[in-house]
């Protein structure tokens, strides 16, 4: 199983350059308005930030909920359907493109204009440990935090970070009750893959804020966007 999340990860991002190609593709007009679309969101989710997050305990873990609250809150600041209703408007006036097409452009405008963690949470812990909760993946760039080295909550390194992953999983009360759970791989210290334990993850892995702070790893989900098929 590792194996074959390991390969599909390293199969999306060789995929990401052609992504970017084909956004190139687009008409000049049509690709600059569709950036500037997807910037407002940007300035909408930045509206009150940087979040001041606050660290605890003697590794320094920035505190998991204010972590996930400033994540979770910037995303909910978009008009999802505004945003999508202009896309969507966009779409209909680019010709020659089919709505795959039209959506992995749109994917990779987000990945483009992603934010970097530092502009989205203030830390003056400056050994402080970014926890790696469900949330921050959920948000969290593909191509970001490689080789990072990931610690467990009381300070251990385990490994490399080496990307993230999701699934469906079923809640107790019914059976079609299913929601998504993004997890993440490291490569442990034997060089071996391996995969976070299945379950909520809060404050269990952090990366050092150091390392992680300059790299734009905060993007936002294209998968709230409703574009018709």
């Amino acid at each position: 199983m590792n194996r074959s999340i390991r390969a599909v990860l390293l199969a999306f991002l060789i995929l990401l350059p052609s992504l970017a190609a084909f956004a190139q593709g687009l008409p000049r007009d049509i690709k600059d308005k569709m950036d500037a679309l997807v910037l407002q969101a940007y300035q909408s989710a930045g509206a009150e930030l940087p979040c001041k997050i606050k660290s605890r305990g003697k590794q320094k873990m920035m505190r998991w909920e204010e972590v996930d609250r400033c994540v979770n809150g910037a995303a909910a600041k978009v008009d999802w359907e505004i945003l999508s209703q202009s896309l969507m408007s966009l779409r209909s006036v680019a010709g020659g493109f089919t709505a795959g097409e039209f959506s992995a452009a749109v994917d990779a405008s987000f990945a483009a204009q992603a934010l970097a963690f530092e502009k989205v949470f203030a830390v003056k812990e400056e050994k402080a440990l970014l926890p790696l909760t469900n949330s921050l993946l959920r948000f969290l760039s593909a191509d970001v935090l490689q080789d990072i080295p990931v610690f467990d909550k009381v300070g251990t390194k385990v490994g490399a970070f080496a990307g993230v992953y999701s699934f469906e999983r079923t809640g107790s009360l019914a059976a079609s009750n299913t929601y998504t759970l993004v997890m993440f791989q490291y490569i442990d210290n034997n060089g071996n893959n391996q995969s976070a334990p299945d379950r909520l993850l809060l404050d269990s892995f952090g990366v050092p804020w150091k390392e992680a702070s300059s790299q734009r790893g905060f993007r936002l989900p294209s998968d709230k966007l409703k574009l018709s098929r």
